[in-house]
C-alpha cells in the first residue's frame, strides 16, 4: 500500500475504541499501534484520542484526522481498481451488437481507431436485428448495443441518444446536389430506393411520401443498407437514410446527404446502450466513449 500502515492503525483504533481490540483485528501488537499513535500525536501537537476508563474516544482533532484517513483509504482503493482495469486493457474483448448500415461505416471506423491505441484488445462487431440487439445486451452476450429505434427496456441503460433525421442520400454527381434543402416532391422523378417492409424505416419513408400527398413506387426494395448505398452511389437513384448510415461514404466523397425541407419523416432515434446495473469493465467504457466521439463528430 502506498500510504503508511499508520493510517490503518488510526482508522481501526477509531472503529474499535481500543488499541488492544485494534491490534487483535489487525494482527499487530497493541504496543506497536500505541507507539505509532503517540508518535503521530506528538507530530501533530494535539491528542487524537481521549483516554477513558473503558477505551478511547476521538478528540475533535482526531475526528478531522480520521475523516482524512478514511478518504485517503477510499481513494487508494479506487486507484487500485483503476490499475486492475488498466491491466485488463492488455487483453480481452468488447462485443458490440449493431445494424448492418452502422456496421458498414461508423462502428468499424471507431473500432479501428480504438484498437490502434489498444492493440491487444479485440473488438467484435455483430450485426443483428433490433430485437436481437436488445436481447444480446440484456443477456450479457454483447457489452454494447448501437441501433436505430430500439424498443424501450428497463434492463438497458442509454449512454447516448439522438433523433437522427432521415434525408435523401445520393451520389455527389446527382442533379439535386447543391440545394440547401430538398423538397420531397423533387425526389419523385428519380429512381427511389426504399428499405423493404421488414425494416422500420420503410414505414417512416412511405408515410412521409403519403403525408406529403405523393404517390410513388420505389424502383428498388431491399433489406440491406449496404445495397441501398451502392444503388444510390451507382446512378441517379435516391435512398433515404441518416447521416450516420453514410458517415464513411460521405467522408470519402462517395455519397451525399441532402436534408429534406419538410419535416415529414417520423423519428429515427439512434441509441447506444448497455445493460443496466451490471459491472462494466474499463475497456467497455472506453470503447463506448470512442463510439460516442464518432457519433458526435458526424453531427458537427
Amino acid at each position: 500500500m502506498l500510504h503508511s500502515r499508520v493510517l490503518r492503525y488510526i482508522d481501526e483504533v477509531a472503529r474499535s475504541g481500543s488499541i488492544r481490540a485494534a491490534g487483535e483485528r489487525l494482527n499487530v501488537a497493541a504496543s506497536a499501534i500505541n507507539k505509532h499513535v503517540l508518535q503521530l500525536e506528538e507530530m501533530i501537537g494535539e491528542p487524537l484520542f481521549e483516554r477513558l476508563p473503558r477505551g478511547l474516544r476521538l478528540t475533535p482533532a482526531g475526528e478531522i484526522l480520521v475523516a482524512h484517513v478514511r478518504r485517503t483509504i477510499k481513494e487508494y482503493s479506487q486507484v487500485e481498481a483503476e490499475i486492475r482495469d488498466l491491466k485488463a486493457l492488455q487483453s480481452g474483448e468488447v462485443i458490440i451488437a449493431t445494424m448492418n448500415g452502422l456496421a458498414g461505416g461508423i462502428v468499424p471506423k471507431a473500432a479501428a481507431n480504438f484498437c490502434a491505441r489498444h492493440p491487444r484488445l479485440k473488438i467484435s462487431i455483430r450485426v443483428m436485428f433490433i430485437h436481437d440487439i436488445v436481447q444480446a445486451v440484456v443477456d450479457g452476450e454483447a457489452d454494447l448495443g448501437l441501433a436505430f429505434n430500439l424498443p424501450p427496456s428497463p434492463q438497458l441503460e442509454t449512454l447516448w441518444k439522438m433523433d437522427t433525421r432521415l434525408g435523401a442520400v445520393v451520389s455527389p454527381e446527382h442533379p439535386l446536389v447543391g440545394l440547401d434543402s430538398l423538397p420531397l416532391a423533387h425526389c419523385e422523378p428519380y429512381p427511389l430506393i426504399f428499405a423493404d417492409k421488414s425494416m422500420l424505416i420503410h414505414g417512416i419513408v412511405a408515410d412521409a411520401f403519403a403525408n406529403a400527398g405523393l404517390t410513388v413506387e420505389p424502383a428498388f426494395l431491399t433489406n440491406s443498407i449496404e445495397a441501398m448505398k451502392c444503388l444510390a452511389a451507382a446512378g441517379d437513384g435516391i435512398a433515404f437514410l441518416s447521416k450516420f448510415d453514410i458517415a464513411e461514404e460521405q467522408r470519402n466523397g462517395v455519397l451525399t446527404y441532402l436534408q429534406i425541407r419538410e419535416r415529414t419523416f417520423g423519428k429515427n432515434v439512434l441509441s447506444l446502450v448497455q445493460r443496466e446495473k451490471r459491472s462494466h469493465g474499463l475497456a467497455t467504457a472506453m470503447f463506448a466513449e470512442e463510439i460516442m466521439r464518432a457519433l458526435r463528430a458526424t453531427t458537427e
